[in-house]
């Protein structure tokens, strides 16, 4: 996705400190998105947000309810604004939360950029990410989990593919991974 910078999954909303996925407490996972706003802007991130869960049914779980988390007063106002909107649209009630961040804790190494380790580009990085820390952090890491997982058009990864740093072999792999969706 053009504009964002990197992500990384973890646990927010609630108030256990240091959450883990086996004992997660009252928090829930959730992605952390970094982007340029020159390039994306908040709204547009809602959008995304709406259009890839269904906001219509709420989660019996804390750990997998649909919420986005907000930063600012001003995200705030986008947020409620943006699923005012949807209600309005579909004339359909929206469950999904609009919820403060309070904290973010990053998951276990095992759930970062989970899409791109189990892909044929698992091993592409390793020669520049011997950190794990390093890899999670990494844009170009984040934009192959985001191809891993179905994301992006052809057309997007021909403007940048030379840019990620890549091997010829893997920039191969890479468009062969991208043709078949």
């Amino acid at each position: 996705m053009e504009g964002v910078i990197r992500t990384r999954v973890g646990y927010a909303g609630g108030d256990k400190p240091s959450p883990t996925y086996r004992s997660i407490g009252d928090h829930t996972e959730t992605v952390q998105i970094d982007f340029d706003p020159k390039k994306i802007s908040y709204g547009q991130l809602l959008e995304i947000f709406w259009d890839s869960h269904n906001y219509m049914n709420p989660s019996s779980m804390t750990q997998y309810k649909n919420a986005v988390f907000y930063h600012t007063a001003e995200q705030h106002r986008q947020a409620a604004d943006s699923r005012a909107a949807l209600e309005q649209r579909s004339q359909k009630k929206v469950r999904s939360d609009i919820v403060p961040l309070k904290s973010f804790t990053l998951a276990e190494d095992y759930h970062q950029k989970y899409l791109l380790k189990q892909s044929a580009l698992r091993h592409a990085l390793d020669v520049y990410y011997t950190d794990h820390t390093d890899f999670v952090d990494s844009t170009t890491a984040s934009r192959l989990n985001g191809y891993a997982g179905g994301n992006g058009t052809r057309e997007q990864l021909l403007r940048e593919i030379h840019s990620l740093g890549l091997s010829e072999t893997y920039e191969t792999t890479l468009m062969k991974l991208v043709g078949e969706y």
